[in-house]
């Protein structure tokens, strides 16, 4: 199915479920099976099959990579990188039968995740920082710096 906004194009998988409750931009992507169900994605961005975004906010010419989670209380700010398998969390402590505290998590523009990283509610990953793939991150990611590891650590930028 194309849908057509604002006389940009958009092209949205006729697998995929959106819902009503999406804010969606201009010139989008939106894979097979993806199933957006409250939030907002902004113009340019690309989301990949089997996709899972449920109340994040999402900034311009993202790069969202399959299989991804993005909960409530997620932001992610323009022209980032999440690689497929990504998982966001949203709770610290969460249990099935008592009520949950929703921790915010954002991530600046401009940053990179790697294949299945995991991040921790509360974080800020800064802009242009990078997460390595299977990263566990638990703690802020300064600006422009590199981390790897579970937990997740600085380490130097290869030369």
């Amino acid at each position: 199915m194309t849908l057509v906004l604002a006389r940009n194009t958009c092209y949205i998988d006729t697998t995929a479920q959106v819902s009503h409750l999406m804010e969606l931009g201009s010139n989008l992507f939106i894979g097979p099976y993806a199933n957006l169900y409250g939030g907002k994605i902004g113009d340019g961005t690309s989301v990949g099959a089997y996709t899972e975004i449920g109340g994040a906010e999402i900034g311009a010419r993202c790069k969202i990579q399959a299989y991804v989670f993005l909960p409530k209380g997620v932001t992610i700010e323009d022209e980032v990188f999440i690689g497929p398998r990504a998982v966001f969390t949203n709770d610290k402590y969460p249990r099935a039968s008592k009520h949950w505290t929703l921790v915010e998590t954002r991530v600046k523009k401009g940053a990179s995740i790697g294949a299945g990283a995991v991040i921790c509610p509360g974080v800020v990953i800064g802009e242009g920082a990078m997460v390595g793939a299977g990263a566990v991150v638990t703690r802020d990611v300064a600006p422009g710096t590199l981390v790897f590891g579970n937990p997740a650590k600085e380490h130097e930028w290869p030369v």
